[in-house]
Parts: C-alpha cells; sequence; structure tokens
C-alpha cells in the first residue's frame, strides 16, 4: 500500500462528465488498497472568468488581498464536485480548503510561497479511510488572509503536499502524453521521455516547457518527491 497525492489540472475537471471520471480513476486506486490525497485546480476556463470580474468590479488591478478571495473561490467548487463524485461510487471522501488543512504561505498576494504545510488533520482523515480532496494554488498567510500561488500553483501544492505527508510518489495528470524532449507543436518528432532528472526538467521548464512548473520542480529535487506526469485521457 502506497501514499499517492494525484494533481489534476483545469481540463481534466472541465466538467461534470470529466469530474466523474477522474473520481472512477482515484477509485481504482483507493480500492487496490492505497491512500489518496487529490489535489485539483479550477474547472478550465474558471479562473480566467473570475479574473474579468474582478477587473470588471475592480478595474485593471483589483484590490490583491480582495482578488485572491475571489479567485481561490474556482478551486471550491472542483473540491466540492469531486467529493460528491467520489461518495455517489462508494468512496469516502473530504474536501479541504488551503486554510483549513493548514497550508501557510508568505504575504505576496497572486504569487505567494508556500512556508509550511500542517498535516496533522489530513492524516487522520487518511487513516480513517477517506481520500482527501484539497483545493490547489491557494494559502493562508500567518494573518489568516487566502492567498493565491501564481501560475502553475496547483503543481507546486500538489508537490508541497507531497513532500510534507511523505508520500511515496506525486502523480500530475495533464492534457499531454508525459513529458516530451521538445514542443510538438514546433517539432513534429519530438519525443516522450521516460525518465527525466530534477535538474533536467528545470532546464526544459526555463526552455519554455509548461508541462510542469519550475517551482514544482525544486520542490520535489529539494524533499526527494518522485514525479509521474500521467495523462488524463
Amino acid at each position: 500500500m502506497a501514499l499517492i497525492v494525484q494533481k489534476y489540472g483545469g481540463t481534466s475537471v472541465g466538467d461534470v462528465e470529466r469530474i466523474q471520471g477522474v473520481a472512477q480513476r482515484v477509485a481504482g486506486y483507493k480500492r487496490a488498497g492505497h491512500d489518496v490525497v487529490v489535489v485539483v485546480s479550477a474547472m478550465s476556463g474558471e479562473t480566467n472568468r473570475l479574473m474579468s470580474l474582478g477587473q470588471a468590479a475592480g478595474g485593471e488591478k483589483p484590490d490583491a488581498r480582495e482578488l485572491d478571495v475571489l479567485l481561490a473561490s474556482g478551486e471550491q467548487v472542483t473540491i466540492a464536485l469531486l467529493s460528491m463524485a467520489l461518495a455517489q461510487i462508494g468512496i469516502a471522501a473530504r474536501s479541504f480548503l488551503a486554510d483549513q488543512i493548514a497550508v501557510r504561505t508568505d504575504f505576496a498576494h497572486g504569487k505567494a510561497r508556500i512556508e509550511h504545510i500542517d498535516t496533522n488533520k489530513l492524516a487522520r482523515d487518511l487513516e480513517q479511510g477517506y481520500v482527501a480532496v484539497v483545493a490547489g494554488f491557494q494559502g493562508v498567510n500567518a494573518d489568516g488572509d487566502i492567498t493565491t500561488l501564481g501560475r502553475g500553483g496547483s503543481d507546486t501544492s500538489a508537490v508541497a503536499l507531497a513532500a510534507a505527508l511523505k508520500a511515496d510518489v506525486c502523480e500530475i495528470y495533464t492534457d499531454v502524453p508525459g513529458v516530451l524532449s521538445t514542443d510538438p507543436r514546433k517539432v513534429p518528432n519530438a519525443q516522450l521521455m521516460s525518465e527525466v532528472s530534477c535538474d533536467e526538467m528545470l532546464e526544459l521548464a526555463s526552455l519554455g516547457a509548461s508541462v510542469l512548473h519550475p517551482r514544482a520542480v525544486e520542490i520535489a529535487r529539494n524533499y526527494c518527491v518522485p514525479l509521474r506526469v500521467r495523462s488524463s485521457w
């Protein structure tokens, strides 16, 4: 039995049908005897929609604190829907916002960095047999204010949770087949890589590879978290 952290991006949870598909995949791992923590993004396009609402109400540069409160609401919808979908197929699940765990960050709204994660609540629920469904992309600072982690934030959330929980592996589910040697839109014969070191992945990310965020790779390297990039399809 392993402790597995899985992250699903916006396209993977883009509608209720896809969320139900994620639930079936998670259920397979749970029924095989694994403990599972699932980190999810907002549904595809939702963060952009919320940003547009914020700019309509607050101007081109809305108040940073309030914008984080707004943007963080997207993940709240997804964790609730996925937990419901899991319950529907007989898998006990509990959803968690970042401040319920808590994922502690610094004060940099819109680009906060994770400083500490309290895993006690998650560990208790995992011991009781629940799947923990956690909102990615968000945290809470020492004043109790919601913060967001910026681009790639859900990847960072997942790897940081895997490190804090000492998980056996962190799986990043995405809409591409895995890590490719170069951009397949520019080089048709780009090769799927079966294995890549963190340092090599950081170099690929610095050259524009978007499959993994550099901050997530750095955390994986620093805390020796094995990362597996898998296709949601």
